[in-house]
């Protein structure tokens, strides 16, 4: 395994382009579409016999195609006879299915993780996973890196006025800590309850003091952005002085967009661990590059280094 391979499907092609610059390698070669029946054909044109070969592949939208994709790649580089596959997936889709919250519903993150494994991926490399147990759902090997410094770093030097920390939810109440942590600030917690299965949220409560106070919301990802415009609404109603958001994963699905044009939220900074193309860029809307992470941590692992000694102060 002395050389390092990259390989791309369609999901988010510039992502991996510019992870190959960072490394200094040529991006892969290999054709990824589907014929006119909608099946999905993969050849790798490069000899990878033996190579340390990672496929760079995050299943955002379309998530079904993306992820299919993704698994014959990985099943095309095991028949090739690649020494190591490890599957890059910046954004883990079905990441929020991670659990029976209900009656005779399926476990979806477990049975991707399954799916990945079967398919031939000797290890997995993500970012901000929606739940921490996910990492369970593999029998091989997972990295999760954090954005967290990569957001917390543009925070600090902005210098925002009498910031406070703000935890979307109840969940996600230990990377807002460790946000607020970084920045050296207080933290509060929003309380929400979700309605059913459809995304609507009832935002209920603000615990901790936000009065006068710039607040930070962080989230793992913006999906219709139907939580975060209530929450929004619901910190300038307690007090806040202005609002900003960020998040690792920027999906923006359905009214997203529109929902953030119209919300006086002053700023939504998020990573390109999935694409944000044409009508989903707003002058409101910050991308922080992601590659440098991903490619030093691709670096780490090729040549037998720590990944978690990305993340040591």
């Amino acid at each position: 395994m002395n050389e390092l391979k990259v390989f791309t499907g369609n999901a988010h092609p510039a992502l991996a382009k510019a992870v190959t610059e960072y490394l200094d390698i040529p991006l892969g070669e290999c054709e990824v579409f589907q014929f006119s029946n909608e099946n999905t054909f993969v050849r790798i044109l490069e000899n990878v016999r033996s190579r340390d070969t990672f496929v760079i592949q995050p299943t955002c939208s379309p998530v079904n195609n993306n992820l299919v994709e993704l698994l014959i790649m990985i099943d095309a580089l095991k028949r090739a006879s690649a020494g190591r596959i490890t599957a890059v997936v910046p954004y883990y889709g079905y990441s929020r299915t991670d659990k029976k919250d209900q009656p005779r519903v399926p476990i979806t993150a477990r049975l991707v993780a399954d799916l990945l494994t079967v398919a031939g991926a000797n290890r997995i490399l993500t970012i901000d996973l929606h739940a921490a147990q996910i990492q369970g759902f593999f029998n091989i090997p997972v990295d999760e890196l954090t954005a967290l410094d990569i957001l917390g770093g543009y925070f600090k030097e902005k210098r925002l006025k009498d910031p406070v920390v703000v935890a979307t939810d109840i969940g996600i109440t230990k990377r807002a800590r460790d946000m607020a942590h970084k920045l050296d600030v207080p933290l509060a917690i929003m309380e929400k309850r979700r309605i059913g299965n459809k995304d609507q949220i009832e935002t209920l409560n603000v615990i901790g003091d936000v009065k006068d106070r710039t607040a930070l919301t962080i989230d793992d990802e913006i999906d219709t952005a139907g939580s975060l415009t209530n929450t929004v609404i619901t910190l300038l109603e307690k007090g806040a002085r202005e609002v900003y958001a960020c998040c690792t994963h920027p999906i923006f699905s359905g009214q997203a967009i529109q929902r953030i044009a119209a919300s006086p939220v002053k700023e939504v900074v998020v990573t390109d661990t999935v694409p944000v193309n044409g009508q989903k860029k707003l002058d409101k809307i910050t991308i922080l590059p992601i590659a440098p992470l991903l490619g030093e941590a691709i670096h780490r692992i090729h040549t037998g280094q720590s990944v978690g000694a990305l993340f040591e102060q």
